[in-house]
């Protein structure tokens, strides 16, 4: 069991929204790390701790999204992405939460998540959602260079592929921090 104070610890969930919480994924599915990620959510408030909601989003033009040169652009830069794609998923937000859009992998680069966190005293963030190696690793890595201690809900998070996702979990994130499933963390008021 890890148990965490829930005065300086801080929920951070990434990109359970419409368009990627039903995109293929593995070891998890989008649903069952949404379910865990709302059970993860209700546990916070009601212990009083702060729950963090991320989202990616763009301008209809894209002009605020990275255009650096890589092998294996985002599709939707020339496609687009339906209406809806940006939006939470259904039942996971609350009027209490912090909310947060950024426009890259990571939720801290240019956008208000640090201030927002050591204005409310947290030491701690606790990450889960989706994709493992995408937008959780990028939060991790830099809520671990900003000097969080950082917990990695395992079952509340998912990738691309099962081996990737296991690698993040084997090689990469205990040395950020440490690793849970979702019954294993606790919060002490």
């Amino acid at each position: 069991m890890l148990i965490l104070s829930a005065a300086t610890t801080a929920l951070i969930l990434i990109d359970l929204q419409k368009g990627i919480v039903g995109a293929p994924t593995e070891p998890h599915s989008g649903a069952a790390v949404l379910a865990r990620g709302k059970d993860l959510a209700l546990r916070f408030r009601a212990a009083g701790a702060p729950v963090v909601l991320v989202n990616v989003a763009f301008s209809p033009d894209f002009g605020d999204a990275l255009k650096a040169p890589v092998d294996r652009p985002p599709h939707a830069l020339s496609d687009g992405y339906p209406e809806s794609w940006a939006e939470l998923a259904d039942g996971l937000a609350e009027v209490s939460d912090l909310r947060i859009t950024k426009r890259q992998w990571g939720a801290f680069y240019g956008t208000e998540l640090d201030l927002q966190l050591r204005r409310r005293g947290v030491a701690t963030v606790v990450i889960g959602g989706i994709a493992t190696n995408i937008g959780v690793e990028s939060t991790a890595r830099t809520a671990h260079e900003h000097g969080y201690a950082v917990v990695l809900a395992e079952d509340a998070t998912t990738g691309r592929s099962a081996e990737m996702h296991a690698f993040a979990f084997k090689h990469i994130f205990p040395v950020l921090g440490r690793v849970a499933k979702v019954g294993e963390i606790e919060l002490q008021k």
